[in-house]
């Protein structure tokens, strides 16, 4: 990987609408979906949709910040879900469908919290999206990489 990339992870709900909106930002130059923040090693889809394992759904941006800085992602972020639902978005709840930053950088932990501070003015209820080091990133299974795309759908709810 260039040097000058940078990584950025999310999430936001159910992850294939996540990654459909950051694979579409100039500036990113890639994403993998997959699992983090849990207790398991490994884990598969299955696990996670138990919600035991603890790991949410999430989006691993890599990104070029000389064309798409940290700050706007953020608002991406922000402004493509409802960061106020503790444990869900959308029809879909568990613990897999948290609000959360993981953060890769002491910067990005400092920029994440000034972002969370300027959006919750756009909400009526509290942001309940959690800020936190990235933990280990389990890639999800080869079928959900891309999954929108592959389908030809361009998000996941009616």
């Amino acid at each position: 990987m260039d040097s000058a990339l940078e990584k950025a992870t999310f999430g936001a709900g159910c992850f294939w609408g996540v990654e459909a909106t950051f694979r579409a930002l100039a500036g990113v130059r890639s994403t993998q979906v997959g699992y983090a923040g849990g207790a398991v090693s490994e884990p598969t889809y299955k696990q996670v949709c138990t919600d035991t394992t603890g790991h949410a759904e999430v989006v691993e941006v890599t990104f070029d910040p000389q064309v798409i800085r940290y700050h706007d992602l953020l608002e991406v972020f922000w402004a493509n879900h409802d960061p106020t639902t503790l444990n869900r978005q959308g029809p879909d709840w568990g613990s897999q469908y948290r609000s959360v930053i993981f953060y890769h950088s002491p910067e990005q932990e400092a920029e994440a919290i000034r972002s969370r501070e300027a959006a919750q003015k756009y909400f009526a209820r509290p942001i309940v999206t959690e800020i936190t080091p990235a933990p280990e990133f389990w890639p999800a299974e080869e079928y959900h990489q891309q999954y929108l795309e592959k389908r030809g759908l361009s998000s996941c709810h009616l």
